[in-house]
């Protein structure tokens, strides 16, 4: 089975990188071949890098001030001209980007199957996450295979009419980076403390990650000035990697620049944020990845969104939404640091995102696949 495997961001790489590997541990049942579309360019070179692959594409689409437009149209076409080029029985995406939509729809104006790994996560509001709730959408009433990290993810693509023969509950391949990334990191644990000397280690860690559009503007302000409280109301350690988008840099250092317990540091790479969640004490995030590896390492997480596509670990009680609401943030924040018994319960919740073999499950059934 010839598998075009079509990513364009740091998180695709991450979560897809581990599957790459599995599927070629067996040449005699997989022709793989990686499609970058590079919709996110450093970070995405720095993931495939430590993962140590090098990919058969390269479209690298990226150009300053992109638009969903840009982006859209781009993959669309380059991915055509790959898809006519390689001749693949299926392309591969992953989770919600434009570029998983896109690379989706130009297989289906080539008559090639798609499978969606991460398939069936939904917010239920279209504009939030915005816009991958309907990038999501759209690929799942696409795709031919649908593997589902969690019964949750099952059960929303089965009332969308999704045939349940057609839908695998494998866990979540993120799961299966972060283990690898542990083991690395394991092995060259002075390299990564390193790095990090200058937080100090007798108080507690908070990682705070923001990036969302659906934030820019007074949410970010909102989520600053909370920060800012939480920094000196307790004894604690914020480090910040503050994403490059200027609507995220803008009110972060406007708001946060100067103060001695906040850290605003550069963008990470993958290896050295999982350095940094393991050694935290709790962790504030909008992303949808983190929201999935905290658990796995015993870390709270309070979610600043208004609406989650990962209700699992909400229902779980590894994580808790707090939206962007100075006084929630604030409030459940410092309840976390303040109350033991209310930090051990998350902590120490079931993390319902998997056991890091979803990429086995995934590739056991390709191999089976056939129509």
């Amino acid at each position: 089975m010839r598998l075009l495997i079509c990513l364009g961001t740091r998180p695709e790489a991450i979560k897809l990188a581990p599957l790459v590997h599995k599927l070629r541990e067996t040449p005699e049942a997989f022709e793989v071949a990686v499609c970058l579309t590079a919709q996110h360019r450093e970070m995405l070179d720095q993931v495939m890098g430590f993962f140590g692959l090098t990919p058969e594409y390269d479209l690298n689409i990226m150009k300053g001030n992109q638009t969903l437009y840009d982006i859209t149209t781009a993959v669309l076409t380059g991915v055509r001209d790959v898809i006519r080029d390689f001749k693949p029985h299926m392309v591969l995406v992953q989770g919600d980007t434009t570029t998983t939509f896109a690379s989706a729809l130009t297989a289906f104006y080539e008559r090639v199957q798609v499978a969606h790994v991460e398939a069936g996560l939904r917010s239920f509001d279209k504009y939030s996450p915005f816009p991958e709730e309907v990038n999501r959408l759209l690929t799942s009433h696409i795709a031919h295979l649908h593997f589902a990290p969690t019964t949750t993810a099952r059960d929303n693509l089965l009332r969308e009419s999704i045939a349940a023969n057609r839908i695998f509950v494998v866990g979540n391949t993120s799961i299966d980076a972060l283990f690898w990334c542990l083991k690395r990191i394991g092995q060259e644990e002075d390299h990564y403390s390193r790095a990090f000397s200058a937080i100090r280690r007798d108080r507690p860690l908070i990682l705070v990650t923001g990036h969302r559009r659906e934030s820019f503007g007074g949410p970010f302000r909102e989520i600053c000035f909370a920060l800012k409280e939480i920094a000196s109301a307790r004894d604690v350690e914020i480090v910040y990697p503050v994403h490059l988008n200027p609507n995220v840099r803008g009110p972060v250092f406007e708001i946060l620049k100067g103060i001695d317990n906040i850290h605003l540091i550069e963008p990470l790479d993958y290896p050295h944020f999982v350095y940094l969640m393991n050694r935290s004490y709790l962790i504030l995030t909008d992303s949808g990845g983190v929201q999935e590896e905290a658990p796995s390492l015993g870390k709270p997480v309070l979610v600043m969104r208004n609406v989650t596509e990962r209700t699992e670990g909400i229902e779980a009680g590894t994580a808790r939404l707090v939206g962007s609401d100075y006084a929630t943030i604030v409030r459940e924040t410092l309840r976390l640091i303040d109350d033991s018994e209310v930090y051990e319960e998350m902590a120490h919740a079931v993390n319902p995102y998997g056991d890091g073999t979803a990429c086995e499950k995934i590739a056991g059934v390709l191999r089976g696949y056939s129509e």
